[in-house]
């Protein structure tokens, strides 16, 4: 499998987001997901929202997979926030502690069945997430993340943040689906990640255009990385 890793604001690639929102959708109704904040596609109008891409290297230009990550300020709070504040209100007080474009939300991870087993969904979009917050002078990172992704997200710095919901945990996106929040305080440093992690991290943000060559569970995987962000002068 080969393909292409890469960022875009979404305001400056309407092409783009307009794939990645479709892409998107069709995951989540294949999981009978209907409503979901995270799925709110009021961001496309915020300045401050990126999305990593997975696009196929078939000369299709395809997405495979994607992420956001969301920075919040006065006019766009996080989805997580909305979500959250149903359940809990202590979030209010929560996210008080943040100025604007301190913090962002990573959310609407997606990949297509054509990728799945490769590991893009599951760590590699994670670690790019991460990668990329030291580009967007964020202070923190915040997460939902299912059960099948926090195991991925501790290990590269994501801590659950027990004072909110139940020890963390909410059910979201709808009853019978646990979602656990999460958060990197110190997105520069990592303290809470893996060494191994950190390093694969570290990696990225001092080569974010570099090809990887690695092994994943389904068979040989070709990544090509463009992490650089063209247009951050516009925020």
């Amino acid at each position: 499998m080969k393909v292409r890793i890469r960022v875009v604001r979404a305001v400056s690639s309407p092409e783009e987001t307009e794939k990645y929102i479709a892409g998107h959708f069709n995951v989540l109704e294949s999981y009978g997901v209907t409503k979901v904040t995270s799925a709110d596609r009021s961001w496309v109008k915020n300045p401050n929202v990126y999305l990593l891409l997975v696009e196929s290297m078939d000369g299709t230009g395809r997405i495979l997979g994607g992420g956001r990550i969301q920075m919040r300020n006065e006019n766009f709070p996080l989805p997580l926030e909305g979500a959250i504040l149903e359940k809990d209100v202590r979030i209010i007080e929560y996210m008080k502690k943040f100025k604007d474009l301190e913090v962002a939300e990573y959310c609407g991870l997606w990949n297509s069945k054509e990728v799945s087993g490769f590991g893009l969904g599951s760590i590699y979009l994670i670690r790019i997430g991460v990668a990329i917050t030291s580009f967007l002078s964020l202070k923190s990172l915040m997460a939902f993340c299912s059960p099948f992704t926090v195991k991925n997200s501790q290990s590269v710095g994501f801590e659950i943040i027990e004072t909110l919901g139940d020890n963390g945990a909410f059910l979201y996106p709808k009853e019978g689906l646990v979602a656990t929040i999460m958060e990197i305080q110190d997105v520069i440093n990592l303290p809470c990640s893996s060494p191994a992690e950190k390093e694969y991290i570290d990696n990225l943000r001092n080569n974010p255009v570099q090809v990887s060559l690695d092994e994943s569970p389904k068979g040989p995987l070709e990544i090509h990385f463009d992490l650089n962000i063209d247009d951050l002068t516009l925020r």
